[in-house]
């Protein structure tokens, strides 16, 4: 039985760059530069690199909110992109989304109530005898009373908020949830709650997470595999514990060794990064890592690297064999 639930070839999400009044530069943004990526049934995999890398667009490739400029993608093996009317609003069902920001996802003239029952309302209107039980179930599974469906989103905290969210997103019985930042706008206390109700409905409802975030802490709590994205494409993807406990690419290694925490992770070495990640608009020849490398060697300047499988089920995209394949055989 194939397990995969998602699979990703090639995608590329390229945007025009118009020259505005202040500026007359045109271009390219190559937001997503060829992507390979498959999300198995049942896992968390964690998306992880730099404001800026591409993690929100491929969250919105797949959830068809933007087209591809190249690539494909499949969710438990359909054509997404040929979807079109009745068939792409299924799709939209059985694939839904948690967003970054509590207070401007949810829609403030409606209550809590409506908002969780809302796409309930849309995807099955003949249920509408069955809503009200339902949005009260969800509501407690999410850890709010029931007494609560009637208020509105300024009546709620932060973490409450984002429970009505994580509500909504539950209440079609989705296939896949893609968590775009789901906790980087809460308080540092109630994080960790949202994380952990996360991880315990995933277990209850068998759920497949695509946890997109800037946070290798939070991706190493919440995530089965890791893939690091970087300027619009992975350079390394594998378990979360190797990828956080020996990161093979010199960028994981930066993002690990930056983690202002006591060491946690079995970090051995500080890399330190010069310079800021270059314009998606100009990516640089060769490695698009490459200007930034401490461990940069001379192909790196001119020849772009393949991510490829250096051990089984982990993959990297450096051509310094030395820094690489000599760290992964120490997982």
């Amino acid at each position: 039985m194939n397990d995969t639930l998602l699979e990703i070839r090639g995608l590329k999400k390229y945007f025009p760059l118009r020259g505005g009044f202040l500026s007359s530069e045109k271009g390219t943004i190559r937001a997503l530069d060829g992507v390979d990526l498959e999300i198995r049934r049942g896992e968390t995999l964690g998306l992880v690199g730099e404001s800026g890398c591409g993690k929100t667009t491929l969250g919105r490739l797949v959830m068809r909110l933007e087209e591809p400029t190249d690539g494909s993608i499949r969710f438990a093996g359909e054509d997404i992109l040929a979807l079109k009317g009745a068939a792409l609003k299924a799709y939209r069902g059985k694939v839904q989304m948690i967003f970054q920001d509590p207070y401007s996802s949810l829609n403030p003239r409606k209550t809590a109530g409506g908002i969780i029952g809302e796409p309930l309302a849309i995807h099955h209107p003949e249920w509408q005898g069955e809503r009200k039980a339902k949005m009260a179930e969800l509501m407690a599974v999410v850890g709010l009373d029931q007494e609560q469906m009637t208020r509105y989103p300024h009546e709620f905290s932060g973490g409450q908020r984002q429970r009505i969210g994580i509500a909504r997103a539950l209440i079609l019985n989705p296939g896949l949830i893609i968590a775009d930042e789901p906790v980087s706008a809460l308080d540092v206390s109630i994080q960790a709650q949202i994380l952990n109700l996360m991880k315990r409905l995933q277990q209850d409802f068998a759920l497949t997470y695509l946890l997109i975030t800037h946070d290798l802490g939070v991706v190493r709590h919440m995530s089965d595999r890791i893939a690091v994205m970087y300027l619009g494409k992975i350079v390394e993807l594998g378990a979360a514990e190797a990828v956080c406990g020996r990161p093979a690419h010199p960028y994981t290694k930066a993002l690990i060794s930056a983690i202002p925490a006591v060491d946690l992770m079995g970090r051995k070495e500080k890399v330190i990064l010069t310079g800021e990640m270059p314009s998606p608009a100009a990516p640089p020849s060769g490695c698009p890592f490459h200007p930034r490398c401490p461990f940069r060697i001379e192909v790196c300047d001119q020849q772009e690297p393949v991510l490829l499988q250096r051990n089984p089920g982990y993959w990297v995209a450096c051509h310094n064999s030395e820094v690489s394949i000599n760290t992964l055989q120490e997982v």
